[in-house]
């Protein structure tokens, strides 16, 4: 069992930034591709970014990409999302999860086993 916990979150103004992390006590860990992902009041939870084991690729969604960043530390067992020109409508619990196949960075919802409990983003107008 993969625990995942994120980190990072808060409230911040229209055109901030914010970095979110996700601290996972596994070993395997370092052989997972790791995806956040986020969900707004009201909506379904939407794919942000993956990364795949090794950091060597990335994977955005569409409206993210040039603004967010993931990467990871392999020997600190913890993924990053750097988020850069924050928006109101970023607004949302964000989560991290663990696909332990190492398949290449997808942002479908079910490839990834193990989720953390979510971390929340504010970003005021």
């Amino acid at each position: 069992q993969v625990q995942l916990v994120e980190s990072g979150g808060g409230l911040v103004q229209a055109g901030g930034s914010l970095r979110l992390s996700c601290a996972a006590s596994e070993g395997t860990f370092s052989g997972s591709t790791m995806g956040w992902f986020r969900q707004a009041p009201g909506k379904d939870r939407e794919f942000v970014a993956a990364i795949n084991w090794s950091g060597g690729t990335t994977y955005y969604s569409g409206t993210m990409k040039g603004r967010f960043t993931a990467s990871r530390d392999n020997a600190k067992n913890t993924v990053y999302l750097q988020m850069n020109s924050l928006k109101p409508e970023d607004t949302a619990v964000y989560y991290c999860a663990a696909d332990p196949s190492a398949a290449d960075p997808s942002g479908a919802t079910m490839r990834y086993r193990y989720w953390g409990q979510g971390t929340q983003v504010t970003v005021s107008s």
